[in-house]
């Protein structure tokens, strides 16, 4: 039996679609598409229809009613960047970091992702998912629906596959919806150290077909910045991706101008993700391409690193993308709304692009904007209901707070 919920007296439906786009660009992010007095209609895990209350047609059957009167609803947030199964935690380099070492100096010191690696690898795949699965919850109460998850933290052949399946056990165990990145080359391992072209070599030749045999991921990744993998290895390792068919997404110009963007560009990428350094170069690079450009505010304001010139990119009819970065060391946060904030704080972004930037196009950024990140028939019936606030511009207004009171994803109601 097909069951079905109706919210209605909804104070404002936010980012509403007649006719659904894959993505937003340019000066088209600062424009959102809502009603205000609105109902909405899911039926099964999809949405039916929704309008205007004045134009509720008439519900048979049994369904389940939720008066929304002065609350906003929304989309459920999609976060297309996070690294967020890992082992233990890092706050002990958070004092590093506040005593002023750099991210660079830290992984030196044997910190970073090596340190993160170590722990993964000591641990079962049990322990992992265990470690993991709270996060995952986390993230859902925070309205966010969809996440990108990558490995990396492994390192080896045995730890790489052991975080993927750990990802392809969450996307088996929860209501929200995961793509699985592959990120062999997140960092050179210690004994590799003076040998990384023998690390690239075992990433390429053991590590991905292992991954591509056991269908474990949906995308690969490079960490390609000053200090981890070159253009040149990245090429490399793209290219071997390709063969198995796993589209790029790509750690890119968080560190420097290092030809990450224009080498993910190269190679079709879908998104080209953290660019605090992005210059003109870098944005001709991006236009007329479908790689979508994605900052990441978290891992910048928590490294106190350089902001990416998020207006220079809008303004150059670029589309934007938003994530956490969920990680240990640089971003120890999956809540998106704290990401909207981040944003229009420190990348001077308004309340609209920071909507479009964390829905439809983090949607496209994990290759799922069809089927949800807006308000549109048909789509994934995953959305939040806020508590009750006076406006859009509340949401990152208010950037200690939750706001969320209602988390609805495939239909059913997450208590």
């Amino acid at each position: 039996m097909s069951s079905k919920i109706l919210i209605k007296n909804i104070k404002k439906l936010v980012q509403t679609e007649n006719k659904p786009k894959f993505k937003v660009c340019g000066k088209d992010m600062s424009k959102v598409d809502s009603i205000e007095n609105a109902y909405l209609i899911l039926k099964d895990d999809l949405i039916e229809s929704f309008g205007k209350m004045s134009d509720l047609p008439e519900i048979k059957g049994i369904y389940k009613s939720i008066d929304a009167s002065g609350k906003f609803v929304f989309p459920s947030f999609c976060d297309s960047h996070t690294h967020l199964v890992y082992a233990g935690s890092r706050e002990i380099e958070y004092t590093d970091k506040i005593k002023g070492l750099s991210y660079e100096e830290i992984a030196k010191k044997g910190g970073g992702i090596l340190n993160s690696s170590k722990i993964l690898n000591e641990i079962s795949e049990d322990e992992l998912y265990e470690q993991s699965l709270p996060r995952i919850k986390e993230i859902i109460s925070q309205g966010t629906g969809a996440v990108e998850i990558k490995s990396g933290y492994g390192l080896t052949l045995e730890g790489e596959i052991k975080m993927l399946k750990v990802i392809k056990r969450l996307k088996e165990t929860t209501p929200v919806i995961i793509k699985s990145t592959f990120l062999g080359a997140h960092a050179v391992p210690a004994e590799y150290k003076g040998k990384q072209s023998h690390y690239v070599d075992l990433v390429i030749n053991e590590i991905l077909p292992k991954v591509a045999e056991e269908k474990l991921a949906d995308y690969i990744d490079v960490f390609c910045d000053k200090g981890f993998f070159t253009v040149e290895e990245t090429d490399r390792i793209l290219t071997a991706g390709a063969k198995f068919g796993l589209r790029p997404k790509i750690h890119a110009n968080e560190l420097d101008y290092s030809g990450g963007i224009q080498i993910g560009v190269k190679h079709n990428a879908l998104s080209v993700d953290h660019l605090e350094y992005v210059g003109d170069a870098e944005i001709e690079a991006l236009q007329n391409t479908e790689t979508m450009p994605t900052i990441l505010p978290g891992a910048a304001f928590f490294l106190n690193m350089p902001y990416s010139p998020a207006r220079k990119m809008m303004a150059a009819g670029l589309p934007l993308a938003i994530a956490s970065d969920f990680n240990p060391g640089s971003s120890p946060t999956g809540n998106m709304k704290l990401m909207m904030s981040f944003a229009t704080v420190n990348y001077k972004m308004i309340t609209e692009e920071v909507i479009n930037a964390t829905t439809i196009n983090t949607a496209y950024a994990m290759g799922i904007s069809e089927i949800t990140g807006s308000i549109s028939k048909g789509k994934k019936a995953n959305v939040f209901i806020t508590k009750e606030i006076p406006s859009l511009e509340f949401m990152p207004y208010a950037y200690g707070s939750n706001l969320i009171e209602t988390i609805i994803l495939n239909g059913k109601i997450i208590e």
